[in-house]
């Protein structure tokens, strides 16, 4: 599987361009502010549904336009095939072949790909909400039944809140069922996700910290009992705040190396390889469970690594997946075809 082909028009600080890419390693290559992460942010979109900088589909429209508009075609199992997706604040097509599909996150598990950026130090930094963003898209790009339950969940709490405001007990309780069983769902395959990065994210760290550190995740539930019982005894305190505390939603997730807890006694170049450990780790997984090799974008290559971990992530870039890499200089190996970004198109 790998992208072939990319249209962009009115996408960000591109009017009208095309790309082609290598199956192998790419390489966008440009100065700052010239374009190279809002390329990897239109791959990301086709195959996530989702941008990786905004949550506002209007931030993507070029200044001055009115529309977004972005066509790619790759190749997987042997056939070329097609995503579009059209934006212009009232209407929103996506199409994949030729089936419209009702939301962009339809898109997932289509083209699979794992991004790496600098703003991924958030997850060992930033909130759990990170972490949980991290890990609900991680299982959903290969298993449409979690997909399910998260929307699931999330309509159901909403439901429940709004209760919770009304101080009405009235139906509260089919609602509570109706969380619990997804909840149950989303706890167990989260859980099981984190036990499968375990190892391939401690092995990635000992290579890229040179066999001096190991990476440990843990998942931290806020429910540690049933959870109807919980939320029943919770009510009368969540009925004040109007908001459910309690559940998936408030989950988080620990790294540690070693005995200390990353997010507290590590530095910034621990922090940024752990991030860079986990990634390769859940394309490891992703490959496993998908069977096929989902894309690899690293946004500002190795900037924030020595130049130890540096050369050490270069030279074990994963040869079977379609690799982009962002660079503000150019990179004399591992690299098979490079984009010169020199000017908006």
């Amino acid at each position: 599987m790998f992208l072939k082909e990319l249209h962009l028009r009115n996408f960000r600080s591109y009017k009208d361009a095309r790309f082609s890419f290598s199956p192998k390693t790419n390489l966008i290559l440009g100065d700052n502010g010239q374009g190279k992460t809002n390329l990897l942010e239109a791959i990301h979109l086709v195959s996530t549904g989702r941008s990786f900088r905004t949550h506002t589909l209007s931030d993507l429209i070029a200044f001055g336009e009115s529309f977004f508009f972005l066509e790619a075609a790759f190749e997987k199992e042997g056939v070329t095939q097609q995503i579009k997706i059209y934006y212009d604040e009232t209407v929103r097509k996506v199409q994949y072949n030729q089936t419209l599909f009702p939301t962009l996150s339809s898109l997932l598990g289509i083209l699979p790909s794992v991004l790496l950026s600098p703003d991924d130090l958030a997850l060992m930094s930033g909130g759990p909400a990170v972490r949980r963003k991290f890990i609900d898209l991680f299982i959903a790009q290969t298993d449409p039944l979690y997909v399910f339950h998260l929307a699931r969940y999330y309509r159901a709490m909403k439901q429940r809140n709004q209760l919770l405001r009304d101080k009405s007990e009235a139906a509260i309780e089919s609602w509570e069922q109706m969380m619990a069983h997804s909840a149950e769902i989303l706890v167990h395959k989260r859980r099981e996700a984190i036990e499968a990065l375990q190892n391939p994210a401690s092995r990635w760290m000992e290579a890229l910290s040179c066999h001096k550190e190991t990476l440990s995740l843990r998942y931290d539930a806020s429910v540690s009992q049933d959870f109807l019982q919980n939320w029943k005894k919770q009510r009368p305190k969540e009925m004040l705040l109007g908001s459910t505390l309690t559940g998936p939603h408030r989950d988080d997730i620990s790294f540690y190396l070693g005995e200390q807890e990353v997010k507290h006694y590590s530095s910034e170049g621990q922090k940024r390889s752990s991030v860079a450990a986990l990634r390769f780790a859940e394309l490891e997984r992703i490959e496993s469970v998908a069977g096929l090799s989902p894309l690899l974008g690293i946004d500002d290559f190795g900037i924030q690594l020595d130049e130890e971990r540096r050369a050490e992530l270069q030279r074990r870039l994963p040869r079977t997946s379609q690799v982009f890499l962002t660079s503000p200089i150019p990179l004399n190996e591992a690299v098979d075809h490079t984009l010169l970004i020199t000017a908006h198109v």
